[in-house]
Formats: C-alpha cells, structure tokens, sequence
C-alpha cells in the first residue's frame, strides 16, 4: 500500500479477509453461498480498505497473515459507471500491488468466456440491462433452451460468442475460479417489502444474489456501505445463503484519526430580515481567510497548498438573477477571483447564464483535482460517492424547511484535505456553513441532525459530526501567559489506544525507514536487520532444543505404508521417514516468513547462507538457511522474543529521535505518531501545541440565549483576554478555587475531543481500552520560578465508568506523577467537594482496593477539595 492504514482501517480488513477465507473455504467444500456487509461512515477511507483487501487476496500479505488465493477474481458492482471510474482511480491511487491491467471496467464491446483471475472487473446497473450490448441474446438463449430449441447466432450482436451473463456463469462453474461480488454503497435497488418485494426479484442485483435461469447465485457477496440496512434487508431474502459477521467501523474512531473535520461552523443572522447578501460577502470573506490560512500553512510546513471552494447552494429551482446578485458580491467582495473561477454541478451539463455570469458545468467527480474552480453553483449532495476535502465554505441559499438537502450536502464536505488533522487548529480542522434564511431556533435542528442523524434530516451515509458550533468566535494564544507554561504544558505525556493488529517487527523496520528518509539515522533499515539477526542468534542459544526439534520435523516427513495380505485378508500399517526435498522446506520457509516478517526472514536466511563454508554450494546454503528459519518459525517463544526486542529497540529509537522528530514538519510529525501508535500497549505521546480554537459565545435555555461566563489566563483567548467558558456547577466551583491558590499562572481547558493539543488517559472499562481527557489542567509558579502542573478532574462518583477512570488516573499517576504537583480526581459528596490527590501513594492503593467511589470520596483517603 502507498498510505499506512489507520488503526481500525487494518482493524476492519482483517475482519474482512477472516470473511473472505471463510466463505471461500465453504464454497469450495461444500458448494455454500455466504454474504457479509463492511459499513463505515463517509470519509472513514472504504475504498483504501478495499485497496488493501485485494492486495492480500491477490498477492498475500503478511501484516494479516493472509496467503494469496490464486482463483480469486472480484466482481464490483454499483449504479453508477463515474462512480466506478472515481473507484477504480482510488484504488490505483492507494495500492501499490494493483496496477493499471488489474482493474478492468467492462465495456460493450468485452467477450471473455471467463473472468481472469487476479483482477478486479467493474459493472454497473446500465451494462447489465436487457438493451445492453453485453446482454444481448442472454434472454433469447435462455427462452430457447427451455423450448429445447438451439440458439441462433444472429441472436447475439457483433458476432459476440458470450454475454456478460454466460461470462459471469462460467466462471462461477470453473473450479479454478472465486467470484466475489462486491456491491459499492449497498446498492440502492436492493430493498424489498411487499409489491416492492416482487419487483425487486426481478432487478439486476436479484439476479447476481440469488441466481437466475442459467446463471448460478455468485457464491459469496460483500456489500460496502456507509449503512447496511438495505444491504441486510435484500440478504434475508436471499435464497440458502448464509450471513457471515459483519464488520462495522466505529465512527467514533474515525472521527478520532483525523480523517474528517472536528467541526461544523454555522453563521445565521441575530435578528430578522433579509441577510443573503451579507452572509455571501462574510462567506467569501472566510474563503478569503481561508486561502491565506492554507497558504501560509503550506509555507511554514513545505507542503501542497490547499486551494479551499466555496459551494453555492441554490434551490431546486434558483432565479438566475438571484444567483447572478450573489455572484457579483462574491467578486466585490473578493476582486483578486479570477472571474473564471466558478463552475455548477447542475442537473443541466451545459453552460448557464446567472445575470452577467456565463457559468460552466463540471462533472462532481472533477471538482477536487480542478482548483481553479473556486466557487461551486450546487442544489443537492451532488452525487452518490461525491466528496471534496478543499470544500470548506457554503453558503445555502435554501429555507429552514429544506434542512435535509443542508445536511446532505454538507456531509459530502466533512474529509479533512490533507487527510489528516492539523495539530492545534481548530480553524484549518472546520468546515463553514451560512445561513441566511435561519435563525437561532431553526438552526438548532440542523446542528441536532449533523451531531447525531434523524430519519429524516441526515441521510444514511452522512457522517455525524463531533462539534457543531453557531455564531463561534476564534481564540488565540493567550500574550499573558509566559513562556515557561506553554513549555511545561507541552511537556505532558499523553496516552494513545492500543492497536489491535499491530505487529512490533513492522513497526521497527518502518520507524527504520522513516528515519532513514529524514536523515535522522542514516542506514536505519540495514541497523534495523543487524539488531534483529542478533536477536534470532540469541533466539538459537535460547531455545536450542525446541527449534532442533522443529529443524527435524522441517528436513523430514513421517507417513505411513499400507500392506494388505490378500490370501489372509490382513491389513498393516508401517511407518516410513523420507528426506523432505526443496518444495516441502520452502514451504515451511514462507509459512515461517510470515510469522518473523518476510523481509526479516529473507536478510537473515542470507546471512546465514553467506557464513556457511560446509556447503557444496549456495543453493545447499541457502536451502539450508530456509530450514533453520522454518524451524524458528514454528516456535512460538522465538517469535514473542523477537517481537519484544523489536519492540524495545523502536522504543529506544523513538526517544532518541524525540527532539529531531519534533522539528520536523507538522506532516512528518503525523508520520511518527502513528508509528509510536502501532502497539499492542498503550504509548506515551506528546502534546501539539495549539494556535486556533474555536468556542462558543452564547448557551441555550430553552428559546432563549446567554451570554456564557468568561474567565482570564486561560492559555488561549479572546483579543480582550478572556476565554468563555461553557461549565456546570462543579467546574466553576473548582475554576473559582484554583485562580485564587497562590502562584496560579494559567489554565488549560483539556479538548474533550481526540486531538494533538488534548491530552489522553487510558483506562479499561467493560473489556475494552479506552480514553479519558481530564476537565482541566492548572499551572502555578513556584518561589524558584519554576512552572508546577495540576491535573484537576471533577467527574461524577455515580456514573458506571467513575471507578475504572479513576484506575486509569491512578495508573497514569503512578507513571508520570513526577510530572505533577497534583492529579485530583474531585466529586461532590452531599454538598461538598472531595478530592482524591493520586500522586499519593496510599491514594492509589486505595482507589486500586476499592468497590465503589462513593466510599472512596467519602473515606479517609479523600479529603476536602
């Protein structure tokens, strides 16, 4: 792959080859037709999962212990040929092990008696229906054969010798061949009940599923979507075929990776009236702001620019003057736009006439590689599969009545552009939508709809957003604060998930890589092999027997004779030993490969090839290289040594490289994060540190608005200094307590959200790793003017997850309480609060010995905040 997978991208693809090898194993023994569904939100990377997928299927992989199935050949299917098209390019774009030849769209003119094996073939609806070239004479033939009448050739146009249908058929029927169907976005026509129901039987994808005529049910289906109801629904009425596991990717997860945009920003006018061309020239003022924010990111980092477009969202049917007002204040507002810098994705793909404006159409799928289009003329979500990561401001143009057509579009806005977050800016990590026709209570049912989805306002595959904010302000740096806080702060150890699928030895040779192409460690990846080939020496000495043992079982193979006396009618069995000949052993050498890391495996094999002088030659070296590393493999102790070494030596390299990494490129940084990330154990990480917030101003009550309270030395601020605050009752009772404590420099409100700038506490609550972010974080100047840090939390003793979050704290504690002068976990017993201090070691034994929290908060352990 050209991109490393997040964490529950890898997570996810291994579930799916877990499917896949199930249902293809079955198909083949027992003729069993399987169906399982892959569902993740927009912007969660689908396709790169898709990419990956067939790179193990077709060439094996090791990072998911997955072989290569020679017969796999893979059938994608969906409604739409420019979505194929938008497929097929991702999928060239993300694979290094696809090339161009692989990926084959089907044209009218194709004629193959099978499908080959090793590619993947794309289809859609419209190629598969009775007037198609590539059907044409299926039905015929079919209608013939039942009247046990032979097919005449003229039936088929152009000579053709077989349809898509017989292709598709013969396939299935080849034992040398495994037809997958993939169905992108759970096909639409997929749905039944009732009348419905009836009809749907008879549609395409019926046909594919559940067989028709001639043409047997495609033995195993996987369905890819951003919603799996339909895709469930058209399985139960499948016909005798089973429903594996299906993989669902946490959108939570997602959101955390960095992929989609933290934040939906929504401007409405405060009063009554007509606004629509206020909001255009403030639209076109934040696309301004935004162009200048993406070029002098690119500067300072020495990345691509990001060239950001505002979509114009204009109803069903827009009054061309109307639109031509709106584009004159864009290029009064903006004069530098070149005035060729708008396009429409309009139902009518010629050029329209807005006022003084002659406007181009643009194909949806061209929009984000065109960045002279600037300004997007749009109604509704543009177009099934459509997303545009530089697509960072719209203007709607649509009544509060029309929200649903709002939230589609806007969820086609959400990935991030350069896919992945930007440490610390909240500004760059949003998306900014106007609103001219709302107003505070309308508005309110769009936020509701993009954070958590209705039936009717959020459509199936549009994302839930992690923060929608109206009318916020943007804080800054705060010029109060010293230096020194900034510095302490940025020294606090955060704490990331541990991965499910991660694999130490390749995380080593990759950190090696990495190293290697910044400068930081020339030679990483030959340093890298050195230190494990020392590893599987020690491993040799280590466990001498248990690999001589399997070096044994590796060079021989035991069977056994059948002797049968006719005359006496006896039967004996005698066991025989043979030689194991090259075949057998580099059999054993690529299972073994797989388990140690192919790469590793083949480097030490040729080591030890090159310092065998008993060898008649370097074939008999080589073959013997590839035993012992046979025999290493099959032993279980060799390989946890040799992942726990790797492991180490990552470790030791990450906080060598610490400082030189974090000089790196805000990019580059990202790289290594997601290395120090690819653990099976939580890692310590460091905190960004942040230069853009975005904030509330006002709280709702009811159908009214307040304005919140606002708070001084917080880190980040207004230009007058202060930081509003939305807070209970708790918190501003601890906030008041901690700016009156002697010493008090500043504060920090934790980002609840996963982000660089917010730092994280891992604990275990009902068999899974999670996440803390403790409420705030308090500094104090010491007399020697030094700069003390205080975690202060105040949670609930009542709620489910109150004790395990406070294990976590206290474990956190107990690693990194040097780093503080306090971690207090606060919760309020009757009227008071209580703190438990876990730098305290009596503290933590406590809290580890403990049942409950109420007896804790109320014990002799805590005492009174």
């Amino acid at each position: 792959m050209k991109f490393t997978l997040k964490d529950y991208q890898d997570e996810a693809v291994l579930d799916v080859l877990s499917n896949l090898r199930k249902a293809a194993r079955r198909w083949r023994e027992d003729g069993d037709l399987h169906a399982f569904s892959l569902s993740a939100t927009t912007g969660a990377g689908k396709t790169v999962m898709a990419a990956a997928t067939f790179e193990a299927l077709f060439h094996g992989d090791d990072s998911y212990d997955a072989e290569p199935d020679p017969t796999a050949v893979v059938l994608w299917f969906s409604d739409d040929p420019s979505l194929n098209e938008q497929t097929r390019f991702r999928l060239l774009e993300a694979s290094d092990r696809l090339n161009y030849s692989d990926l084959v769209v089907v044209q009218n003119t194709f004629n193959a008696e099978t499908f080959s094996p090793g590619k993947v073939y794309f289809l859609n609806t419209q190629k598969l229906g009775r007037n198609s070239l590539l059907t044409r004479g299926h039905d015929a033939y079919e209608e013939a054969a039942e009247r046990g009448q032979d097919t005449l050739p003229e039936m088929r146009p152009d000579g053709r010798t077989y349809t898509i249908w017989d292709t598709i058929r013969n396939t299935i029927e080849d034992p040398e061949r495994t037809l997958y169907l993939v169905l992108d976005e759970a096909h639409r026509g997929m749905g039944s009940s009732g009348r419905a129901a009836r009809d749907a039987r008879s549609t395409i994808v019926k046909r594919l599923i559940n067989g028709d005529g001639t043409v047997p049910p495609i033995p195993i289906v996987w369905g890819i979507s951003a919603t799996v109801d339909r895709f469930r629904a058209a399985m139960a009425d499948a016909d005798g075929r089973s429903t594996l596991p299906d993989v669902e990717v946490d959108t939570l997860r997602v959101q955390e990776s960095g992929l989609l945009k933290d934040t939906v920003v929504l401007d409405i006018p405060d009063e009554a009236g007509q606004f629509d061309t206020v909001l255009v020239r403030r639209g076109t003022e934040k696309l301004r702001e935004a162009t200048e924010a993406w070029a002098d990111y690119a500067q300072a980092q020495g990345v691509e620019k990001v060239c950001p477009l505002m979509v114009l969202q204009v109803p069903n049917t827009p009054e061309p003057d109307d639109v031509g007002q709106a584009l004159a204040t864009i290029f009064d507002t903006w004069p530098d736009l070149p005035t060729d810098a708008v396009a429409h994705v309009l139902g009518d793909h010629t050029t329209q006439t807005f006022g003084a404006f002659s406007v181009p159409h643009i194909s949806p799928e061209r929009v984000q590689e065109s960045t002279w289009v600037r300004v997007l003329i749009a109604k509704d979500a543009i177009s099934t599969g459509w997303d545009c990561p530089r697509a960072e401001v719209m203007v709607s143009f649509r009544p509060a009545k029309d929200r649903t057509h709002i939230t589609q579009l806007l969820g086609r806005m959400v990935r991030t552009p350069l896919a992945r977050r930007i440490p610390g800016n909240e500004r760059l990590n949003a998306v900014d939508c106007l609103l001219p026709f709302f107003d505070t209570r309308t508005v309110t049912a769009v936020a509701d709809a993009l954070m958590h989805g209705t039936s009717d306002d959020r459509t199936d595959d549009t994302p839930p957003v992690r923060r929608v904010l109206v009318n916020p302000i943007e804080v800054t740096p705060n010029e109060a604060i010293p230096e020194a806080v900034w510095d302490k702060l940025l020294s606090l150890p955060s704490q990331s998930l541990p991965q499910r699928t991660a694999k130490p030895v390749k995380r080593l040779t990759a950190l090696a890589h990495e190293l290697a192409v910044d400068g930081l460690l020339p030679d990483a990846g030959k340093l890298a092999h050195a230190e494990l080939h020392k590893v599987l020496d020690a491993a040799q000495a280590r466990y001498a027997s248990e690999i001589a043992a399997a070096r044994s079982s590796v060079l021989t193979v035991e069977g056994k004779t059948l002797t049968a006396d006719l005359a006496s009618g006896t039967k004996t069995f005698d066991q025989f030993v043979a030689d194991a000949d090259h075949v057998v052993i580099d059999d054993a050498y690529r299972r073994a490969a797989r388990v140690l890391s192919p790469d590793v495996a083949r480097t030490y094999a040729e080591r030890l090839a090159d310092a065998d002088q008993d060898a008649d030659s370097i074939d008999d070296a080589l073959l013997d290289a590839h035993a012992t590393v046979a025999a290493l493999g099959m032993v279980p102790d060799v390989k946890d040594y040799l992942d726990d070494e790797a492991d180490k030596l990552a470790r030791r390299w990450l906080t060598e490289h610490r400082a030189a990494i974090k000089a790196l490129s805000d990019e580059r940084q990202d790289v290594y994060r997601q290395l120090r990330e690819m653990s099976a154990e939580p890692q310590d990480l460091d905190l960004a540190k942040p230069t853009s917030w975005l904030v509330p101003t006002t709280e709702r009550h009811g159908d009214t608005e307040a304005p919140l309270p606002r708070y001084r030395m917080h880190l980040l601020a207004d230009t007058d200094g202060t930081f509003p605050l939305d807070r209970n009752e708790w918190e501003a009772e601890v906030l008041d307590r901690e700016h009156d404590r002697a010493g008090f420099v500043g504060w920090y409100r934790n980002p609840s959200r996963s982000s660089q700038d917010s730092l994280a506490v891992v604990y275990e609550h009902g068999g899974r790793i999670r996440t803390v972010r403790p409420d705030f974080v308090f500094f104090t100047e010491h007399d020697d003017g030094t700069i003390g840090a205080s975690i202060v939390d105040p949670h609930g003793h009542h709620l489910g997850d109150a004790l395990p979050k406070l294990r976590g704290l206290a474990d956190y504690a107990e690693r990194h309480g040097d780093h503080f002068q306090r971690i207090d976990a606060v919760a309020k017993i009757g009227d008071t609060l209580r703190v438990l201090d876990l730098t305290e070691p009596s503290v933590r034994a406590a809290v580890a010995d403990a049942t409950d929290t109420a007896t804790l908060y109320g014990g002799e352990h805590a005492t009174d905040y």
